[in-house]
C-alpha cells in the first residue's frame, strides 16, 4: 500500500473535501479521487459517502480511521529514527492537545534542550485519541492532555495546572454584560465543560472555538471576551483584554502521559521531576 493513499485518507477527512485536499497535498483533485478509489478497492470497501458538499466517512471508514492513523503514526517515527539513527541519536517526541502548546508546553522545549542539549526533538499537536494511540504504538515518548485518560499499560502524572479566567475588550463590565456581548466559549476539555456548565447552565454562546489563541486574536480584533488561561493573556491584561472582576474562576489541571520503561525514560523522569517541585 502507498502511504500517500493513507496521508491523502486522512486529509479528504479532516477537510471534507476533495479539492481542498488536492489543495492541502498540492495534488490535483483527479489525483486524490484516484487515490482513494484506489484504496477503496485494495480494501473492498467504501471509506467515504460523496456529496458535494458533505464529504463523510461511511462506517468502514470510521473503523479504518483509526488504523490509518496508527500505521502512519509508526511510519514517520520509523522514517525520525532510521534519519537519526546514521548520526547514533534517537529523536525524542512529544505529544500535546494544540491548546496546551499555546499555553505553557512551548516554554517546555527550551528547558528539554538545556537538560540534555545533544538531544533531537520533535513536537506535535494531536488530538487525545490520537495521542493515546500513539503511545501504545510508541510514536511519541510523552504526551499531555487536559482530562485524565481512562488507560492501561500508561503511566499518568499531574502536571501543571492553570487558572482560567473570564477577560474582556471592555474594560470594567460586569459578568452579566460580557456573556451577552460577543462571548466566545473556548474548548478547554471535558472537566472544563462540566464546570462552565455548573456556573451558566443556561447559556448558549454565538460562537465555540477549539483552540485558546484563536479566541485570543479574535478578541482583541473584534472585541468580545472569553475563558482564556491567565500565563496566555498575561501581556494583555490591562492593556487590549480586562478580568471580568465579578466572573468565576476555572482551575484547569494537565497530565503527562508516558509508557514506563520507554527509550527515554531518563528524560521523562527529568523533565516530570523539574516540574513537580
Amino acid at each position: 500500500m502507498d502511504i500517500n493513499f493513507l496521508r491523502t485518507f486522512l486529509e479528504v477527512h479532516r477537510t471534507c473535501h476533495f479539492g481542498k485536499a488536492a489543495e492541502n497535498l498540492f495534488v490535483t483533485q483527479s489525483t486524490v479521487s484516484a487515490r482513494i478509489r484506489q484504496l477503496e478497492e485494495e480494501l473492498g470497501v467504501k471509506l467515504f459517502y460523496r456529496d458535494r458538499n458533505n464529504i463523510q466517512l461511511t462506517a468502514a471508514g470510521q473503523k479504518f480511521l483509526r488504523h490509518a492513523e496508527s500505521i502512519l503514526n509508526v511510519w514517520n517515527r520509523a522514517r525520525m529514527d532510521i534519519h537519526f539513527l546514521e548520526e547514533g541519536r534517537q529523536p525524542f517526541v512529544i505529544g500535546a492537545i494544540p491548546s496546551l502548546w499555546d499555553i505553557y508546553l512551548q516554554d517546555l522545549l527550551p528547558v528539554i534542550k538545556k537538560q540534555f542539549p545533544d538531544l533531537p526533538i520533535a513536537a506535535e499537536a494531536i488530538t487525545t485519541d490520537n495521542l493515546i494511540r500513539q503511545l501504545y504504538d510508541q510514536s511519541i515518548d510523552l504526551g499531555f492532555t487536559y482530562d485524565y485518560p481512562q488507560v492501561t499499560d500508561l503511566v499518568i502524572s499531574e502536571f501543571m495546572s492553570f487558572e482560567l479566567i473570564m477577560v474582556s475588550s471592555i474594560k470594567s463590565t460586569t459578568l452579566m454584560k460580557a456573556l451577552k456581548s460577543n462571548y466566545i466559549y473556548v474548548n478547554w476539555g471535558t472537566s472544563y465543560a462540566n464546570e462552565h456548565a455548573r456556573h451558566f447552565p443556561d447559556l448558549k454562546p454565538d460562537m465555540k472555538l477549539g483552540l485558546g489563541h484563536v479566541a485570543l486574536e479574535y478578541i482583541k480584533r473584534n472585541g468580545g471576551s472569553a475563558y482564556l488561561p491567565e500565563p496566555m493573556i498575561s501581556q494583555e491584561l490591562g492593556h487590549s483584554l480586562y478580568r471580568v472582576e465579578d466572573a468565576p474562576a476555572i482551575n484547569r489541571k494537565s497530565f503527562a502521559v508516558y509508557r514506563e520503561g520507554s527509550n527515554h525514560a531518563d528524560v521523562v523522569e527529568t523533565l516530570l521531576s523539574l516540574y513537580s517541585r
